[in-house]
């Protein structure tokens, strides 16, 4: 049996001589754990007791060899045996790829990595991957390219910018985008549109793809007929220039005959037929818009205004010729309406006069033509009176009453009319009259 011995009953049993073999082998073993306790104490004073005067002896300092106070638990050689430097030369620890300027050799394709293939093994190729761009960023990212199409017209550069697009499957829907902000915009914008189209396929687009947009149109008819009322007639002209201008196959109208309930798009496509009808001697419907816009030539911009005041010396309707002003979308050049005004007034006899004094005080009036615009007309005829003049021989006297009505009406500055050039009615009489001034 075992018993619970404390050091008091050892000693007891020592001075007695009462000792049994378990406490006579327990009192060794702790005699002998307490010689080896002292042993290691001592050695260890003794190794540093040694290092420390070694230390004074060769450098007579009782500092260490680097000349610092020894640290505790310092990892670092106290002997001074160091030379510095880092580590496997730099080479080494955490986030480093070895040391500066070393060249690595071609890893060859281990076999036995799980991800080998063999039949894919080959020459590495390298290509720029452009993303697809998504669904719900496609509006955000058309939408500033087309209007910037409407500034500057060029339909290479959006070619280019579809090119460097990854519009993926839904490359139909910029047609019907653009579409869709030219119904909302003017007929410039609608005549650019369909220029777009027309060079957009065979090179970005094909005609799958235009016939996919235009249908995806015809579905969102209720829709864009919110904003634009006119939209089932305007996109009946966009299918009938697309289908002109070899944008459309002219099978697109066939495949929609008898299958249409939508009343919004039968209106569409019978517009398109009817356009097609009465313009199938002519390869492409350029008119279908208009005239607008300042990308149209001069010459047709001045025939078009000739025309504009012809029919309104005949009929006097001002709104008429202010829509069709409007219609022609160029401010920049409505001093050519002032100018051709002007010399119609200065060729023509009757009642015109009070009648072009009224349509540009109208004009004046609502702004649509500026003081500038009204300045350079007037100015242009001024520079060109004394060739009218061969013409017209009175034009001179003409042109000044015309000017005191336009003053008269505020149509024109007080500076403007003054500077109206005037040939003096005066002349000398003959020698016998002893050269008196004569009315």
């Amino acid at each position: 049996p075992f018993y619970k011995l404390d050091c008091s009953s050892l000693q007891f049993a020592e001075v007695n001589g009462n000792w049994t073999p378990q406490e006579k082998a327990l009192h060794e073993a702790r005699l002998k754990a307490k010689a080896k306790r002292r042993v290691r104490k001592s050695s260890s004073r003794s190794e540093s007791l040694s290092e420390s005067l070694s230390g004074e002896l060769a450098d007579g300092d009782s500092y260490s060899s680097k000349g610092k106070v020894p640290v505790p638990n310092d990892r670092k050689s106290r002997t001074g045996k160091g030379r510095g430097l880092p580590k496997k030369g730099g080479a080494g620890g955490k986030g480093v790829w070895g040391a500066a300027g070393m060249v690595y050799e071609v890893e060859e394709p281990d076999a036995k990595d799980p991800n080998y293939d063999e039949v894919a093994q080959g020459d590495t190729v390298y290509a720029t991957v452009v993303p697809e761009v998504d669904e719900r960023e496609l509006e955000k990212t058309v939408n500033p390219i087309v209007r910037e199409y409407f500034e500057h017209g060029d339909t290479k550069e959006v070619q280019m910018l579809l090119k460097e697009l990854n519009l993926g499957h839904h490359k139909y829907e910029f047609s019907s985008l653009a579409v869709s902000l030219s119904l909302e915009g003017k007929a410039s914008h609608r005549e650019l549109t369909s220029r777009l189209l027309r060079d957009l396929v065979g090179k970005v687009l094909s005609d799958s793809d235009m016939a996919r947009a235009f249908d995806k149109i015809l579905k969102e008819l209720p829709d864009l007929m919110l904003d634009t009322p006119e939209a089932p007639q305007m996109l009946g002209q966009f299918i009938a220039r697309a289908i002109a201008d070899h944008a459309l196959p002219m099978a697109f109208l066939d495949r929609y005959k008898g299958k249409v309930d939508c009343d919004h798009a039968r209106a569409a496509l019978d517009r398109a037929a009817v356009l097609l009808s009465m313009k199938r001697e002519m390869v492409r419907l350029d008119n279908v818009w208009g005239v607008g816009g300042g990308l149209r030539p001069v010459k047709h911009l001045v025939k078009e205004m000739n025309f504009l005041l012809k029919e309104y010396l005949v009929s006097g309707e001002v709104k008429e010729a202010e829509r069709c002003l409007r219609d022609l979308e160029v401010p920049h050049f409505h001093h050519e309406l002032v100018y051709e005004a002007v010399v119609m007034v200065l060729e023509s006899k009757g009642d015109t006069a009070v009648k072009m004094c009224k349509l540009l005080q109208a004009f004046w009036k609502i702004g649509l033509i500026t003081v500038d615009q009204m300045n350079r007309g007037f100015q242009r005829v001024y520079d060109e009176l004394p060739e009218i003049n061969l013409d017209v021989p009175h034009a001179h006297s003409i042109m000044e009453s015309f000017t005191d009505l336009c003053y008269q009406e505020s149509v024109i500055t007080k500076q403007l009319r003054d500077s109206c050039p005037s040939r003096g009615r005066k002349r000398f009489v003959s020698e016998g009259d002893g050269g008196l001034i004569k009315n």
